[in-house]
């Protein structure tokens, strides 16, 4: 469209006084720079940019716990982020290789396991829906997320930087997800702290997050303890 208007204007010179002919050829050249330059619509590809939360505690007007809570998660909707459980600390990932190597890395200590495989239960006994069952792929974030749910997908975006921001932790915290499903998610305290804010997340500890495509509101906070308090599936 911003082409065909460009040559309307150029095919009216034809015919003019060449003074006239002169300083409206100037004036094309004006619209045209102006036209091409600013006409153009954004890419419907670019993904929209996602700001940086200030706080990972609850918004006071959005928070839900107890019954709502476990009503609103079996609707659907919500990005339900963990830190993986407790670990062996005698341990850490200095000398890995490689995401699988499990060897040369922290790992969930026996009562990380527990923890996890337990949430696991609670989340099955509240009647959760799954969706998405996503993980770093680090040997702690995927054995604590496949104690817990099944179908664990990795995603390196989860624990990756891209040019110093995690873009794709961001996207996936933002991202809408479908009625009738939630995206679970279990990485580190890390990235998460850096893209959402304080407080530091503790070992085994998740926030029940709104995606809202350019942002999220965090609507509840809870430990490993939490999960058992929770009213239980009707």
């Amino acid at each position: 469209m911003t082409g065909d208007l460009v040559m309307r204007i150029r095919s009216g010179l034809v015919g003019l006084p060449a003074r006239t002919a002169s300083t409206a050829r100037r004036f094309g050249v004006v619209v045209s720079l102006v036209l091409l330059g600013c006409g153009q619509p954004a890419s419907a590809n670019e993904p929209p940019a996602i700001a940086n939360a200030q706080s990972s505690a609850p918004a006071a007007a959005a928070a839900l716990q107890g019954q709502p809570l476990v009503e609103a998660l079996r609707r659907g909707g919500w990005v339900v982020y963990f830190r993986h459980t407790a670990t062996d600390f005698s341990r850490n990932d200095a000398a890995m290789r490689g995401y699988d190597d499990c060897a040369n890395q922290r790992l969930l200590s026996p009562q990380g396991r527990r923890d996890a495989a337990e949430i696991g239960q609670h989340i099955r006994g509240m009647g959760l829906p799954v969706g998405e069952a996503l993980a770093s792929p680090f040997c702690r974030t995927l054995e604590h997320a496949r104690l817990m749910l099944p179908g664990v997908v990795p995603r390196h975006e989860i624990r990756e930087a891209e040019g110093g921001d995690y873009a794709g932790l961001k996207r996936l915290l933002a991202s809408p997800v479908a009625a009738g499903g939630n995206r679970w998610i279990v990485g580190h305290g890390t990235p998460f702290r850096a893209v959402a804010g304080p407080p530091h997340l503790a070992e085994g500890e998740a926030v029940v997050i709104r995606p809202e495509v350019t942002g999220w509101t965090v609507v509840a906070r809870l430990n490993v303890a939490d999960w058992q308090a929770l009213p239980p599936g009707r």
